[in-house]
């Protein structure tokens, strides 16, 4: 006999039970003592319980619960049923299942940020190595690109490229594993290469800004003021003032708390870089506050010159039209060349205009990434009570890394001689 058929017999049988209970023995029911009274009604409730799971349809024509294959399936007996067992095992099973399901979820979401996360930090990084490369032998194989300015670009697409290097791959490694590998005294260099470099970039745009201010506003006496040495002691001096912001206070545990630093020193496989407020104020302001206003002051006034000058070539254009009208109206011969507005040096102040737009997006760029971190990273440092999560502390890590790979970019797009001279690196690497 299948087990629906013992089902349903049951089921008769329970029923017919039920009837006649009801009519010939209750009145024997009530007579009888109330312990011997007990066994019978929890018989009666035992097959109500069983009756109800019948209307409740969770017996279906192929069987009870499922079919016995699958995950999740299994088989019920009878005595389950009737001792109300079943339902408890069926809630329990979908609670399993609903929590691997869960887990199932989980794991494919966070799979998917890991990848877009080594998606994204891959292409920085590989934007600011080859690119910031592209500049450097770009300049070394083109003589036309051999000028002084090009002697801080060059300069910062080093540093650039050692913030790509020396900083960004190692905060990959914290960002796609969640943790620091490489112990105590490697996360002390760590933050030493990422202050050092990174303060090292925005200082190199604060001297282009200041070389472009003499070019543009001061033509005649450029040549004298920006010399050879002089320009070699602003490199120098870029290059050295970092390290007083950077190692000297990082590894002698000055920039945080002595409760942060025992913490940390003690826990080699935890890499966080928590500063105190003195050392949060010196260092904001050195690497980014002093620069960024300098060239917001340089690029001022550079745009306020180049608009000047931009109003004089055009006069000077218009008088000189007018000026040759006349003389040919009254048959004038032409006058010396010297009355005549140079075209050499209308075309010297083109590209001085155009060198200080290529200034102006570069500072824009610089700005909108690197101003959200450090008002981040002042404001954090300063209130205690605040608390910032952990992966938007890395956006903003990021976005500002991001200004390393976007300087190349902005050069081969607004600037001709960069953008021809890449051209020809790239093809003679191709070839």
């Amino acid at each position: 006999m299948t087990l629906l058929q013992r089902l349903q017999a049951l089921t008769a049988t329970t029923a017919r039970t039920l009837l006649e209970g009801q009519g010939t023995r209750e009145p024997r029911l009530h007579l009888q003592p109330l312990g011997r009274q007990l066994p019978v009604l929890e018989a009666s409730a035992s097959h109500a319980r069983y009756l109800k799971l019948i209307a409740d349809g969770l017996i279906d024509e192929g069987g009870l619960v499922g079919s016995g294959t699958g995950i999740g399936t299994s088989t019920v007996s009878i005595e389950d049923v009737v001792s109300g067992t079943a339902q408890d095992a069926g809630f329990e099973e979908s609670a399993a299942a609903a929590s691997v399901d869960g887990e199932d979820a989980e794991g494919s979401t966070h799979l998917a940020l890991v990848f877009v996360k080594c998606f994204v930090i891959g292409f920085i990084i590989l934007a600011a190595i080859l690119g910031n490369m592209l500049v450097i032998v770009s300049v070394m194989r083109h003589r036309k690109l051999r000028i002084i300015t090009n002697y801080f670009v060059v300069s910062l697409a080093v540093a650039d490229m050692l913030v790509a290097l020396c900083a960004m791959t190692f905060n990959a490694s914290v960002m796609i594993s969640g943790k620091w590998m490489f112990g105590s005294v490697m996360c002390d260099m760590w933050n030493s290469f990422d202050v050092y470099f990174s303060t090292a970039s925005i200082m190199h745009l604060c001297c282009i800004s200041v070389d472009r201010y003499y070019a543009i506003v001061q033509p005649l006496d450029y040549p004298l003021i920006m010399t050879q040495r002089r320009v070699f002691i602003m490199l120098l001096m870029v290059w050295l003032s970092p390290a007083l912001l950077s190692f000297l206070p990082i590894c002698t545990g000055w920039y945080t708390t002595a409760e942060n630093y025992k913490y940390l020193k003690s826990n080699p496989h935890i890499c966080e870089f928590k500063v105190n407020k003195a050392y949060a104020i010196v260092s904001s302001s050195m690497s980014f506050w002093i620069p960024g206003i300098v060239m917001l002051s340089m690029y001022y006034r550079i745009y306020q010159e180049a608009d000047r000058q931009e109003r004089l070539v055009y006069r000077s254009k218009v008088a000189a039209l007018l000026l040759e009208k006349h003389l040919q109206i009254s048959q004038i011969p032409k006058p010396r060349p010297s009355i005549q507005v140079e075209q050499s040096t209308i075309t010297t102040m083109r590209r001085e205009r155009k060198a200080a737009r290529t200034l102006g997006i570069i500072m824009s760029a610089f700005l909108i990434c690197w101003l959200p971190f450090f008002l981040w990273y002042i404001v954090s440092s300063l209130c205690d009570s605040c608390i910032t999560p952990r992966l938007l502390v890395g956006i903003l890590f990021w976005i500002g890394y991001f200004n390393s790979a976007l300087n190349p970019i902005i050069y081969a797009y607004f600037n001709r001689d960069f953008r021809a001279a890449f051209k020809k690196t790239i093809k003679s690497w191709c070839v």
